[in-house]
Parts: structure tokens; sequence; C-alpha cells
């Protein structure tokens, strides 16, 4: 007696790359339907070779029974397997009906596997360039600069400025920017790069676009109010002051001539430090 392969038509089980509760249920739905079919199927095969093994004495027909509910069996976990090698296998019964238990505990182990490993992968940091851009090499003897730190406060466009200018000066040019960035980014903006998708980044320009657009909305902006309003703490050095009036004024939404910007910083200076600048030397602060 000839036998007749199973074809297998179960709709895989585990549900892997569902984000969603809905998701996986509407999968699983798919999956019970799959299975029903299936079971369908193979009771319709056996079934079809008992009335052809008519003529054959009893214990074949048993050997043979056994053998295709073997077959049906390993095919069944086979594709199990190949879905989800840990999960546990659903036992569908004879009318093609899962338990409500089996299938709540299948329910709660898919959401489980899906939180576990989002959660595993998250602890994982990956490159966030292509390995094209690992691959580039510095020339040789390179010593990386010393970079302006950017934390996610100030003017990421000047920011970008100054680093490629940095890196210029060193003799490095174009997509081998993309691994040294990370070597000016500190606080919220470091974060941020080591957040990127892995592999996401293939060149120079994609990385400043991903940054300007990450930063450059989040930018305050300052008015001319606030310039003028600015002024130098009780205990703050002159230079200090300046330097965090530079900082302010970069963010002003107005353009500013260099003359009034110099008068507007002097003006929040102490009235000491402000009558030097004004009548000794006014051209201190251009520098």
């Amino acid at each position: 007696m000839s036998s007749h392969p199973f074809t297998t038509n179960v709709a895989p089980v585990m549900v892997t790359n569902a984000t969603t509760i809905e998701e996986q249920l509407a999968s699983l739905i798919r999956a019970i339907e799959g299975l029903t079919k299936h079971v369908q199927e193979q009771d319709a095969q056996i079934a079809r070779l008992i009335h052809k093994a008519d003529n054959v004495d009893a214990s074949h027909i048993m050997g043979k029974q056994v053998e295709a509910h073997d077959e049906a069996e390993v095919s069944t976990k086979q594709r199990y397997a190949e879905n989800d090698k840990s999960a546990k296998e659903l036992q569908v019964s004879s009318d093609g009906l899962i338990p409500v238990d089996q299938l709540k505990e299948f329910i709660e182990g898919t959401i489980r596997s899906k939180i576990e490993g989002s959660s595993k992968s998250s602890l994982t940091y990956s490159k966030p360039y292509t390995p094209r851009i690992d691959s580039l090499k510095m020339l040789m003897g390179y010593q990386p600069p010393k970079f302006q730190q950017f934390d996610g406060k100030g003017n990421p466009k000047q920011h970008v400025a100054h680093f490629v200018k940095t890196c210029n000066n060193a003799r490095t040019y174009d997509d081998h920017l993309v691994k040294q960035f990370v070597r000016s980014l500190k606080g919220k903006a470091f974060d941020w790069y080591t957040d990127l998708e892995a592999g996401s980044i293939d060149g120079w320009e994609q990385l400043e676009q991903e940054f300007l657009n990450r930063f450059y909305s989040t930018r305050r902006t300052v008015s001319m109010v606030e310039l003028i309003n600015f002024h130098q703490w009780k205990e703050e050095s002159v230079i200090d002051y300046i330097n965090r009036w530079r900082n302010l004024s970069l963010n002003c939404k107005d353009r500013l001539s260099e003359a009034f910007s110099i008068e507007m910083c002097i003006q929040g200076m102490h009235w000491v430090f402000a009558i030097f600048f004004k009548e000794s030397s006014p051209n201190l602060l251009k520098n």
C-alpha cells in the first residue's frame, strides 16, 4: 500500500513580530483556524488510508494509523519549533478544539516573550552606523582633536559648524565625521545618539540632519526684551557673564548688529565694569 504525504497548512502559532495585543490576538485566531483545518485534514487522510487498507490485516492497519498520527504530530511540532522553540505546544483535541486554559497560557506566554525580548534588546548597545561607515579608516597617526561639547542646549547649527571645522583641521572629511561625532556630545545629546537605531546611519549628511531635526526644534527662542533685562550675577566674574550672555544671544530670534549687541551686554554688567568697558575698552568684547 502506498503512503500519501501529509500536507501542513498550519498558520504560525507564535506571533513573534506582533507589536500590539490586538495584532497578537488576530494572529492567534488565524493560527487556531489553521490548526483546526489541519486536524480535520489529518483525520480525513487517516480515514482514507484505513479505507484503502481494508484487505490488509488488522495489525498492519494499526501500524499505518500510528505511523500517520506520528507523522502528523512531528510535522506540527516542527512548525511550532520553527516559530518559537521555547514555546509550549497547543494541544488540539480530535474535534479541533483548544482548551481555554491552554489558550490563556499561550497568550500570556506570547506577550511575556515579546516584553522580555524588547527589554533585552533595549539594554544592548549597537553602533548606530552601518558596516560601511564602521569600515572607514582614519589617516595614519590620527589623533582625535578636542571637540566642543554639546549637551542638547544652545545652538545645534553652530555646534555642527564648530565640529566640522575642528574635524577638517585634523584632515577628517565627509563620512569619516560620523564616527567622530559622538566625541562632541554629552548629556541629553549623548543619550539621543546612543538611542539611535542600530545600523541606521550611512553618511554624515544623514547624521547631521537627524541631529538638527532633534535639537533645532527644541532650541529656546530668546526675545530682545530678555536680552535687555539680562544682568551679571552678584559674585559672577565678567568673563563668565560675557560667555553666558553670548550663549543666550545666540538664541535670539532677532538679528542684532555687533554694536548693539555689545551695548546690551555692557548694560547688564555691574556698574563698575560697565563704566570701564564703555569708556576705556569697548573693543575688548569684540574678541
